[in-house]
């Protein structure tokens, strides 16, 4: 069963960096598009995301469910370590929802929509680059184990492990992972010069994301960040990165021909390698201290919490994940290619 809630942990990982990166990803576009292209892209984002955006937390709430019954020592890391951005991330999610639902659904229109406005577009963008600056602490090297809290300050133990230049480049890595997802998604779900304009947005994204993610690795090779080593000298984590530099060629052709459905495709694809890359350098030992490396199967609860545990996954997945497909695919999010030339976009 211990194979089983690991399948649910990374599964769980996957959809969330692609569902809810792709819902956060739709402020970040809106707030890098042009005054002129602002109300254009928030009409889009209710019709296209307001109908399944609730849904996208269930995987973060789920991968949370599981550290904390099979995997504790991690889950112990992390809310002690990173209470900060965490707290700063559960803030930024509600100050988004808040916003998402004001600013479409208020009674009385005035002033207060441009704060909502504001509010949804900031939250959108700092969330996921505090998600991403948690992830890099956790394989940064910094955190610090302490057995005696009274030697260290609050900023040793607390800030600095998250609160660096490698943890922002991370962050800011995720943020612009999130903008390319959604402007991606959203050729799919426009016509004419709105698909255009989502097209271009979709490129530049691609370009910033492998921008980031080039400074990053080259910083961390630089810096020592150990985890950056390991992957840069693994080989099956550079196969994945090299696949997936491959792959930009018809990813960008994609984009631009304003496919619908292999940008979308192709866009989810380079997520999957990317993550799998990053995470195969170096499992089971995510996390990695000041001190030493965590295993995430060190710590492991009795074997019949895992096989409760991974019961009631199978149970849950089984209701859940037929209703989810048959939600995404009724508001469009899912869509299965039936022509060529639908294929196409045309």
């Amino acid at each position: 069963m211990l194979y089983v809630v690991l399948f649910f942990l990374l599964f769980s990982l996957l959809l969330y960096v692609l569902l809810g990166g792709a819902d956060f990803g739709a402020g970040i576009v809106e707030l890098f598009s042009s005054p002129r292209n602002k109300r254009t892209t928030r009409d889009t984002i209710y019709r296209v995301m307001g109908p399944v955006w609730e849904a996208n937390h269930i995987w973060l709430i789920i991968l949370i469910v599981i550290l904390w019954i099979a995997f504790p020592v991690y889950f112990n890391v992390i809310v002690i370590y990173l209470h900060v951005p965490f707290v700063l991330v559960l803030l930024g999610i509600t100050m988004r929802g808040v916003a998402f639902i004001f600013r479409h659904y208020d009674a009385i229109v005035d002033e207060s929509q441009v704060w909502y406005n504001w509010m949804f577009r900031i939250s959108s963008f700092i969330t996921p680059v505090f998600l991403g600056m948690s992830f890099g602490a956790l394989i940064g090297g910094k955190i610090i184990l302490a057995e005696d809290f009274a030697r260290y300050s609050f900023v040793d133990l607390y800030m600095l492990p998250w609160f660096n230049v490698f943890t922002l480049l991370v962050g800011l890595f995720y943020a612009a992972l999130c903008a390319f997802l959604a402007s991606t998604l959203l050729i799919g779900e426009t016509e004419g010069e709105v698909r255009k304009i989502f097209s271009r947005k979709s490129a530049y994204f691609t370009i910033a994301l492998v921008v980031l993610g080039f400074i990053l690795i080259i910083y961390g090779y630089v810096q020592d960040v150990k985890f950056i080593r390991d992957f840069i000298h693994n080989p099956v984590s550079l196969a994945a990165v090299g696949l997936s530099a491959f792959l930009l060629v018809p990813l960008w052709r994609a984009i631009n021909m304003q496919n619908r459905i292999a940008s979308r495709y192709l866009a989810g694809l380079q997520v999957v390698l990317v993550l799998f890359a990053a995470l195969y350098a170096h499992f089971p030992y995510i996390i990695i201290t000041a001190e030493k490396e965590l295993s995430l199967l060190e710590g492991l609860p009795p074997q019949s919490v895992i096989s409760n545990l991974g019961m009631m996954l199978i149970i849950g997945g089984g209701v859940i994940l037929p209703g989810l497909f048959h939600l995404m695919k009724s508001f469009g999010m899912i869509k299965i290619l039936k022509t060529g030339e639908d294929e196409m976009g045309k």
